[in-house]
């Protein structure tokens, strides 16, 4: 019976989603072009180099040398191994979803267990320096300042749950048996970086170009996530769902005394980030420190949209999606409270005064990093060209490949 009502919903809504693009098809458009746009322009071009780089230091071994060298970190604070870290420092410095494709990675390696990857997953998914900075607080706020608050809360939240989520599976056996007393041995990692690379007897052509192929087939898969995520969320809005859930969602708000004009921002962010956020820095009538809490706990929970290119991702694994799932939502309440705990210190003490505040031009250097503000720049002007180049790339090693499988 509950596969049959399953069966039944999943039916009604995707037929309630066709029908709605025949109804608006202008919106639908509109709104598919604005996710294209954001795919091309910043996704693509962005996340790129970190998935052909972290693809080609898998494969010489560089990856087993930093597991080695930060086991005695890894291992007590979040059960994991030490490659764990690599995961987590390239998902903070390129963004969702890298910490889930280099996390799925490592378990097709079977270097992690699977409980340790639900673990890995759980707390290396996090908005990049240059989204926080570039696009939420310059670009939408308008104010640079804003930026120091959301990274703190988003990041301090994230090891907080990463924290948390140690405790997950604890029955678990570990991949690799730690010994604690044991010191770290420089020797014996490089050690293991070459016999790592000895196993691996690709070509180096060959291993670029299964690197840049994969990488780009995951890019591909998650620019069709973030357009149908975004044509999905104006087709809510436009047969009114979004209202109607508001009303809901204003009850919620007004438990933690937040103003109902941020429930649609609040909805809209749930779906996809980018419009959430950008909704709830437009919002009137509403103080800044509301808006920037509802900004950071969309930014944490990520969006359907970004937990969707997760569950795809991880479906490749045994890597279940549930543990991802909750670790958001606490990860979301986590970044809220830090944003409201922050504020006072990391904002108001540290602004100009407030009467000019609002007047901030965007992208003034001496206000913000210069460096995320030279490549967000980069990003807008140069990102659509580096993405035809590479897709041009990318179907040129799938001809030659082809030719190789023929003759």
């Amino acid at each position: 019976m509950k596969e049959k009502i399953k069966t039944i919903f999943l039916a009604l809504s995707v037929t309630l989603f066709a029908v709605s693009l025949i109804c608006y098809p202008k919106p639908s458009f509109e709104a598919s072009i604005n996710g294209l746009n954001m795919w091309w322009k910043v996704v693509f071009p962005s996340l790129l180099p970190f998935f052909i780089v972290s693809e080609l230091l898998i494969h010489f071994g560089v990856v087993n040398l930093i597991g080695a060298l930060l086991e005695p970190l890894m291992r007590p604070l979040f059960k994991v191994p030490g490659v764990g870290g690599f995961v987590w420092a390239m998902g903070m410095a390129s963004g969702y979803p890298a910490g889930a494709k280099l996390t799925a990675r490592l378990r097709q390696e079977k270097q992690i267990s699977a409980i340790e990857a639900e673990r890995l997953v759980s707390f290396t998914n996090s908005s990049n320096p240059l989204f926080i900075f570039g696009a939420v607080s310059v670009g939408f706020f308008h104010n640079p300042q804003i930026g120091v608050v959301l990274a703190l809360s988003h990041y301090i939240g994230n090891i907080c749950v990463g924290l948390l989520m140690r405790f997950h599976g604890k029955a678990d056996n570990p991949s690799t048996h730690y010994d604690y007393k044991r010191k770290v041995s420089i020797r014996k990692a490089f050690h293991i970086l070459h016999q790592t690379r000895l196993k691996n007897k690709q070509a180096i052509g060959k291993m670029l170009g299964d690197a840049v192929r994969s990488s780009i087939q995951t890019l591909l898969m998650i620019g069709g996530f973030i357009i149908l995520f975004s044509v999905l969320n104006k087709l809510l809005y436009m047969i009114h769902i979004t209202e109607k859930a508001a009303y809901i969602f204003q009850y919620i708000l007004n438990v933690f005394a937040l103003p109902k004009e941020l429930s649609i921002p609040l909805i809209s962010g749930l779906f996809e980030i980018t419009l959430g956020s950008q909704m709830a820095s437009q919002t009137d009538d509403v103080e800044l420190l509301q808006k920037t809490i509802i900004t950071s706990f969309i930014l944490a929970f990520s969006g359907f949209s970004v937990q969707a290119q997760v569950a795809s991702i991880l479906a490749e694994t045994d890597i279940r999606f549930q543990p991802f799932f909750i670790a958001r939502i606490f990860h979301g309440i986590f970044a809220a409270i830090f944003t409201y705990v922050f504020w006072k210190p990391f904002y108001e003490n540290l602004s100009p005064s407030q009467e000019h505040s609002t007047i901030i031009p965007v992208f003034l250097t001496h206000h913000s990093p210069e460096w995320l503000s030279y490549y967000w720049q980069f990003l807008v002007e140069y990102g659509p060209l580096i993405t035809l180049l590479s897709l041009a790339f990318y179907v040129l090693l799938l001809l030659l490949e082809w030719r190789k499988e023929t003759a």
